[in-house]
Parts: structure tokens; sequence; C-alpha cells
């Protein structure tokens, strides 16, 4: 077995897949490492009580909480990572997030880049993963002449309903930009009878992710292999400690080194900082690539919550999750700071709100619910505090984490009730008393970041610009780690277009 490469990818998700893509066509030799496996193409793909009670893509692995309580991770660990069971709503952040943003609970830093440098990154991310949307219509939506590479996808009756009476309300309902892939006869955008979409594995391969919009195209290249069921147990360093000189790897049932001129780690936010921490060495006592003791820190993954809203009128919407709410976003007519973003998730089913319910209840009753639901997805900024953070006990993930800025998620969640209450046919019926929401917790990891910060000053930061570590210099990093704040809007985008980014200076002025 070859040992032997130019880069190693660690990773298979947003940034992996993504990097892997854009180096293929270099003529290195190029090994991504896996620790899953594909997902099966099976008919469990589509049960709920399969996906959302069983957690049958979930990994079984146990982290610990700040009180050292055991809890079960929503983490995936497959080809195409987290991004196989996404919704694929894929944002650019906003122009504003790149700055310094004052919020009620505190500081969102300044990146140290600027919304300009990941422009043409977003327009090229966009494309390869086949975004629908429409440009203009998002209030705090960037400019850009480009159009989307697909038109929106359209409201079925009951979701159009419910945009029409939020415009009465006087609200901007957009549509959602959403990672769909076009039937293979490239005539038509995707079929809009999508189903079983948003926390689903997709077997039809219409959801844009990293396995099929990525992966596979980078696979197409001789000189591009992957290994699954490949665990990454420790990065080696050479004598010195400014280079990685191994990476130990866990595969078909034995520990061996593998070698590569550079790696690129894109495990995830928490396990990419895990990996690191696992690392240490003489030359490296507080971790990989951590003199600056930021590594871990700074743990992001928002703070979201799913709601559902109830009226006597039915919803038999298959695909719901076709428009977004930015009217709160940098703030509200009452409330000076940023509240937050507002999209639709998937349509629920009664397995689902079963699963949800603090109580039990007859079978009949969550059908009913499911029938008449109205299904969102609210999400507030939460702040990068370097008490939050990623550690090991006992070789085992630990995560530290404060809730912060609280207040604007619940200020944004009392003005989308408002808004319900007092808009069409939402305002006829059980006002005050038709939602149901649940705040996410620990364990949902989907939107994870933060964990090792990229900026100019190696004193404050790991990475540089470029994702390169300023202490290692044969490592970059390229998953939500590099994030110094999480923004309000899904992270997948720009970690894609960073992975583009550092793709291209890889190829411009590493293996040149």
């Amino acid at each position: 077995m070859n040992t032997d490469f130019d880069i190693i990818i660690i990773g298979s998700g947003a940034g992996g897949a993504t990097i892997a893509y854009k180096l293929a066509n270099s003529g290195k030799k190029i090994l991504i490492l896996e620790r899953g496996d594909y997902i099966p193409i099976e008919k469990e793909n589509w049960d709920s009580e399969e996906v959302f009670v069983k957690n049958k893509y979930t990994t079984n692995e146990k982290w610990f909480d700040k009180n050292d309580k055991e809890f079960s991770p929503g983490q995936h660990y497959n080809v195409g990572g987290n991004t196989k069971l996404y919704g694929a709503a894929l944002f650019r952040m906003r122009e504003s997030d790149f700055g310094e943003v004052k919020h009620h609970g505190g500081i969102s830093p300044k990146w140290p880049i600027s919304y300009t440098d990941l422009k043409p990154y977003y327009l090229e991310a966009e494309d390869l993963y086949n975004v629908h949307g429409e440009r203009g219509v998002d209030p705090t939506d960037p400019k850009d002449k480009n159009p989307y590479p697909f038109p929106p996808l359209p409201h079925e009756p009951r979701i159009q309903e419910v945009v029409n009476d939020l415009k009465s309300f006087g609200l901007h309902p957009f549509p959602l930009p959403i990672g769909v892939n076009p039937d293979s006869n490239k005539k038509a955008s995707a079929p809009f009878v999508l189903d079983r979409f948003d926390g689903f594995p997709d077997p039809t391969e219409h959801k844009a992710d990293a396995q099929t919009n990525s992966l596979r195209l980078a696979l197409q290249h001789e000189n591009v292999s992957i290994w699954t069921q490949a665990k990454v147990n420790k990065l080696l360093t050479n004598q010195t400690g400014k280079e990685i000189a191994g990476v130990e790897v866990h595969y078909k049932n034995e520990n061996m080194v593998i070698n590569a001129d550079l790696v690129i780690l894109s495990a995830g936010a928490i396990n990419s900082a895990a990996l690191l921490l696992k690392s240490v060495n003489d030359n490296h006592p507080n971790g990989l690539g951590n003199s600056s003791d930021v590594v871990g820190r700074h743990y992001m993954f928002h703070n979201n919550s799913a709601m559902i809203a109830l009226s006597i009128e039915p919803n038999d919407t298959k695909f719901g999750k076709t428009f977004g709410i930015n009217d709160y976003y940098h703030k509200s007519d009452d409330f000076g700071f940023p509240l937050g973003h507002i999209q639709m998730l998937g349509k629920s089913d009664k397995v689902q709100i079963s699963g949800d319910s603090p109580i039990p209840a007859p079978g009949f009753t969550f059908d009913l619910m499911a029938k008449h639901a109205v299904d969102f997805w609210l999400t507030s900024e939460d702040l990068p505090d370097p008490n939050n953070r990623i550690v090991l006990k006992d070789g085992k993930i630990k995560v530290i984490y404060k809730h912060n800025n609280m207040l604007a998620h619940e200020k944004l969640t009392e003005k989308l009730k408002y808004a319900l209450e007092h808009s069409g046919k939402f305002s006829k019926f059980f006002p005050k008393h038709i939602y149901f929401s649940k705040n996410m917790s620990l364990a949902a990891v989907a939107h994870q970041n933060g964990t090792i910060r990229f900026g100019n000053d190696p004193k404050t930061s790991a990475l540089d610009i470029y994702c390169q570590s300023h202490d290692v210099k044969n490592l970059f990093v390229v998953d939500g780690s590099f994030f110094v704040s999480s923004s309000a809007v899904n992270p997948a985008l720009t970690i894609i277009a960073m992975a583009l980014r550092v793709g291209d200076y890889i190829k411009n002025n590493i293996i040149k």
C-alpha cells in the first residue's frame, strides 16, 4: 500500500471535498481521508423514524458537556460530511458581517478579510453547488450583478399564502437560496416535488451536497483517491516542529503513518480542534499549531430554534423550504441591535413532531398537527467567547459552552409570532396559542465554527488569512474552524467559498 502523497486532505465535507475538487487538476497525488463511509442508498434514507428517532446516520460516540455529563452529538461521519443531511440553504454572509458588529450581548469582531475578498469565490461556490435564488429581493443581500445559476424554487400553494400574508404585514420574504441539482437532461431545474430533504440523505442526488457536487468531480482525476473508514489519530511533526512529517491513521484494522508534503485539515470545527489538541509533542505542548492558545476556543454554533405554527388551514406542502425573512437581521423598530434570520424548514411529519414533544399524546394528535403545521427555523448570532471551547477529557471530546446573546433570539421569535398573528389566516385562529418551538441543544452541531480562528496576528489567531497555520507551515484548515464570528446565516457557503479561495492560493503559491 502506497503511503506517500503530495497532499492529504482530512475530511470529505463542505471544505474537504471542495478543496479536493479545486486541487484535482494540479496533477499532485491527493489522498482524502474520511473516517466514515458512503451512506448507502436505501429506503431508510427517507424514513423519519430511522433518521430522527433511531439516528441511523448519526455517530454513536459520546461527548461530554461542561459538567462532564455525556451526550450524543448530532454529528455525521460519512462521505460528504454533514452536508449529506443538511438543508442546502446556501447563503453568503452579509457584507456587514465582515466588519465589527455591535450586539446587545457584546461585540462580533471584524474579520481579517473583507466581503470583497470572498465575493468571486461565493459566485464560484454558487455555481458549483447549483444554487437557486433571486438577487435583489433580500433587503440584506450583498449586491451582485451576476444572477444565481438557477431561478428560485417556486412556493407550493400553502407556502405562497404565508408569503402573501407576511408581505401584507409589511415584511419582505425572499426566495431562499437552495442548492438543488437539476435533472440530468439539463432542460429544467430540479422537480419541485422535493420531499424528505432537510435533515435526510437524498438518494435521488437532487440535494447539492459535498459528495455529489465536489468530491465526485475530484475523484474523476486519476491522481485523486479516497480512503473511507480511515480515522486520523494524530498529526506528527518533524524534529523542529515546523512541519507535519506524518499522519497517523487507523485504516483496515491497523494503525499506520502516511506522508505528504501538504496536509489540509477539514474534519469539522469540533473534530479539527480536537485532533490538533491530541497532536501534542515537545515542540507543541499546548496542541499542534497552538502557540496562540486559541485552538479549541471561541466555539460557536448559532442560537437556533425550530418553530411550528398551526392554523385551521391545512398544509399539504411537500417541500416548504423556499423563503426566508431578513427584515430583523440588523435591527427592529424597537430593538437597536441585530435579531437574526428566519427561514423555512422542511415539512415536518407526525414522527418528527412526536419525537420533539415534551409530553405524550395520542398518535392522531401529532398527525393532525403535522397536517396543519408551517415550519420555521430561526437563527441568531452567538458571539465568540474564549471560554466556550473544545477540550479533551480522557481522550474524548468535551464541549464547554455557555449561551450568550439570547435576548436577540427571544426578540426574533416574538417578532415572527406577532407577524403571523397579525397577518392573513394565522390571525383568524387561536392567536397566541398556535406555536410550538424548540431551542437547539448542545448536540445540534450542524453550524459548528470558530475553533481555529484565522487572522493576521499569530498571537491571537492560529491561521493566517489563507487558513495556513502560523506555526506549522505545511498545514491548512478549511472547515468552519477559521470563522472569527458566526453571522446569523448558514455557514456552509462561506466554508465552500473559502475552500475555493485557499485552493487557488495553494495552486498559485505553494505547489506551483
